[in-house]
């Protein structure tokens, strides 16, 4: 066997999901799912009404195999009781067409769409609902059993218990370290039912899916042998206990790691454990199916709270690297992918193993001859190339099922999320094959991979495609004024056309690289000052660390812009890092960079729309997680003390905290206020005074929150007995307040990394979009 072949009988074929995909939920008796709460995604890709279309995608990919899931709200619309003939004609009619099609399919029954009708006896977090999965994984094979023969019960049960049940950034959206707890064990019995019903109804072959994302410190990325000072080693060991081994011993070894336990009981009790069900969550399964998509970084560090998706993280800080990433900010990392399954056949060698999810978002150009998404090939070549280092030293992997067939609904993250083969017109419904379709096609049809690697188009392409020389289309790119028009719009429209990315190359025909960046300190907003220190210490190191020299440049006046833009025009810098850029709607200094040519980042969203990419915080998200978190807790009269609306963090805030009091039928009651604290006890007086009846209080900066807090005391109110305060922004003063203050945490080495990396794309080639970084909730006692 050649070292780019794979095993003969290896099985290829892609991963897909019902909600993410089939639309229609309203559709033949579907009853409602906790997504369909959580967000309104009603169409999809229509795949309800193509699912032939679709099949002959697949067919025309050559897979031979298919690996979709069962919904269970259009199965068991109530979620336990009567079964809906209507929803598993489809999947019967599904089945045929790909059996038709020459395709096995591979039925996954709970891809994250828990009936709602569930959800609202308790969901996850009651025993119950395993034994209605169990209900529903035997009506579902009744009817498919005869044509199906692998089955995978659950699909990545930590997501589901601690992003839905813990952080709440996933449906059902709550936010309760317990309750994760219970949901992931609740997971697994339900796992280890359903498969009890599933063998008995003679399945062939089961399974469960797990999401793997090995975890290592910033330093192993870049080096995998690397040997970590204790602290680092409990704190890998940690979350590695959280994410992997609260899954892998149960089902293939019988029992809990003894260090789980402890950690579940302070949080959760053990209550939910009852004998006889880790007998029930063993019992054997064929196959464990392994979605990779990137490792998890982390690091000691003692005053860090912990992440709410990982309850018992206290004094562990989750990293950001320097390196390639996804769209989506994932970290592009292959070779952690044979470090995984060599863990795996060592720790569990009677285990087979398959490929069931791996792909990557990245933007993709849609242009006159085709989608040229060179990235995503390269993404997957290399994954691919890593496994197969895996099989020749031994790893059992059967196959693999790449994620994903279209462009599709990618839950919280909607629409812009593009992880298909093919791209999806969400407005007409059109198909079209991307480069990486036509690619794989290859690679299945040889049973491996080629010998040379796609090549993305070149300045010479563009030229020769324009007409033109090298160096013209370098100065178009470069934006020289010294080009006429006619001939601009040539080259622009072949670079269009191409789907080209200038890389540094094309820049330095016309550009005397120096190596230096500029990082431009605007004058930060009020309160705003830390984090721009912070900020402008990471970014110097990263940068720095690449080989980078920086250079401070302070924007404050007029003369100082002017400064600062003679200098980017001179070409005396590489690149421009603006912080933050500025809220004055008549300050044009960004535009004057843009206008030099440099490439430029931001921290922060502009106040006026740009093409120049940026990092933010999910300023919206994380309103909305510490609404939610307010309402989960009962408050139903809830005031909001809003920072100067002109600035675009307010206005985003305030959007988040309007969509969740929406969500659950309630509307907003704000105050505003300048961003002293002084202010915002004033906001909350006047809060007070106008709604006796208010229980709970979201300002959106901590220092707005702190002011609250006075005010509250003042005004004879118990914190958080008789009104509960949150703030945003995790500042040092949030902890010790008196009571300590629930915020949302929106991390400082996250957007600095952001920003380097963002820039250091830039000055790659790539192609570049806006970062926003994921916030944090920390509750502490004012909620």
């Amino acid at each position: 066997m050649s070292r780019a072949a794979f095993p003969e009988n290896f099985v290829w074929g892609v991963s897909t999901s019902a909600y993410q995909i089939e639309g229609a939920n309203v559709a033949d008796g579907r009853g409602p799912s906790i997504w369909d709460t959580f967000l309104d995604s009603q169409t999809a890709c229509d795949h309800y009404h193509r699912y032939a279309e679709d099949v002959g995608l697949l067919k025309d990919l050559g897979v031979t195999a298919y690996r979709f899931s069962v919904s269970w709200p259009r199965v068991v619309p109530g979620g336990s009781g009567r079964v809906n003939a209507a929803g598993l004609d489809f999947y019967e009619q599904l089945v045929d067409e790909l059996l038709g099609a020459g395709i096995t399919p591979y039925a996954t029954l709970y891809h994250w769409d828990l009936p709602q009708a569930l959800e609202d006896k308790g969901g996850w977090a009651v025993r119950d609902t395993a034994g209605h999965f169990a209900d529903y994984a035997r009506a579902v094979h009744d009817r498919l059993g005869d044509r199906v023969d692998t089955w995978f019960t659950v699909n990545e049960p930590w997501v589901s218990a601690f992003l839905g049940y813990g952080s709440g950034i996933h449906a059902p959206g709550r936010s309760s370290p317990a309750d994760a707890f219970r949901s992931a064990h609740h997971l697994l019995l339900a796992h280890g039912l359903a498969t009890g019903e599933l063998r008995a109804a003679g399945a062939s072959k089961v399974g469960l899916i797990l999401n793997f994302s090995p975890v290592m410190t910033p330093g192993q990325v870049g080096d995998l042998s690397m040997e970590l000072p204790e602290e680092d080693t409990e704190a890998v060991a940690r979350i590695d206990t959280l994410i992997h081994r609260q899954f892998l011993e149960p089902v293939l070894r019988g029992a809990y790691p003894a260090d789980l336990l402890p950690l579940v009981e302070r949080t959760a009790g053990l209550d939910h454990i009852h004998e006889g069900d880790l007998a029930d969550i063993s019992r054997p399964i064929d196959l464990i199916g392994v979605n990779y998509y990137a490792p998890t970084v982390v690091q000691a560090q003692p005053s860090q709270p912990a992440d709410p998706a990982y309850p018992g993280s206290a004094g562990i800080l989750f990293c950001t690297v320097p390196t390639a990433v996804t769209a989506m900010g994932w970290p592009i990392v292959p070779n952690a992918l044979p470090l995984l399954l060599r863990r795996l056949s060592r720790e569990y060698p009677d285990t087979q193993l398959m490929i069931t999810e791996n792909g990557a978002d990245f933007v993709d150009v849609i242009t006159g001859d085709g989608i040229h998404d060179v990235d995503r090939i390269n993404f997957i070549e290399e994954h691919l190339r890593a496994l197969r280092v895996s099989i020749e030293e031994g790893a059992r992997v059967s196959g693999y099922l790449l994620w994903s067939l279209l462009d599709c609904m990618e839950w919280a993250d909607g629409y812009q999320r593009k992880f298909g083969l093919y791209h999806v017109d969400f407005a007409t419904q059109r198909r079209r094959p991307k480069d990486s379709a036509y690619w794989y096609r290859d690679v299945i049809k040889r049973n491996g991979l080629g010998e040379s690697r796609p090549k993305r188009p070149t300045l010479e392409t563009v030229a020769a495609r324009a007409g033109v020389s090298r160096a013209t289309v370098s100065r178009v790119v470069n934006g020289e004024a010294a080009v006429s028009s006619e001939v601009r719009t040539a080259v622009m429209r072949a670079v269009q056309e191409l789907g080209y990315v200038p890389n540094a190359a094309a820049r330095s025909l016309v550009t005397r690289r120096t190596d230096s960046i500029a990082l431009v300190l605007s004058v930060p907003r009020p309160g705003g000052e830390a984090l721009t220190a912070a900020v402008v210490q990471y970014v110097t190191s990263v940068l720095e660390g690449a080989g980078k020299r920086i250079t401070l440049m302070v924007a404050d006046t007029a003369e100082s812009h002017r400064r600062i833009v003679q200098h980017a025009e001179a070409r005396l810098v590489d690149a421009v890092i603006l912080l933050p850029p500025s809220t004055d709607r008549t300050d044009t200094l960004t535009e004057r960079l843009i206008r030099t040519g440099l490439p430029t980042v931001l921290l922060g969203k502009p106040a006026i729309a740009s093409l120049v990419p940026y990092v933010d915080v999910d300023n919206s998200g994380g309103a909305a997680a510490v609404t939610d978190h307010l309402l989960s807790a009962g408050r139903r009269h809830l005031g909001i003390i809003c920072g100067p609306l002109d600035l675009v963090a307010t206005q985003d805030r305030l959007t988040g905290h309007r969509t969740a009091l929406e969500r659950a039928g309630r509307h907003p009651l704000i105050a505003t206020a300048n961003l002293t604290m002084h202010a915002g006890a004033a906001a909350a007086r006047q809060l007070l005074a106008d709604n006796p009846r208010l229980d709970a209080i979201f300002a959106t900066t901590d220092h707005l929150a702190i002011g609250a807090l006075r005010a509250a005391r003042e005004a004879g109110r118990r914190v958080p007995d008789d009104l509960a305060i949150a703030g945003f922004d995790d500042i040092d003063a949030a902890s010790c307040t008196t009571p300590s203050l629930t915020t949302v945490q929106a991390p400082v080495a996250d957007q600095a990394m952001a920003l380097a990396r963002l820039l250091l794309s830039r000055l790659e080639g790539r192609h570049t979009t806006s970062v926003i970084v994921p916030t944090r909730l920390v509750v502490r006692e004012s909620t």
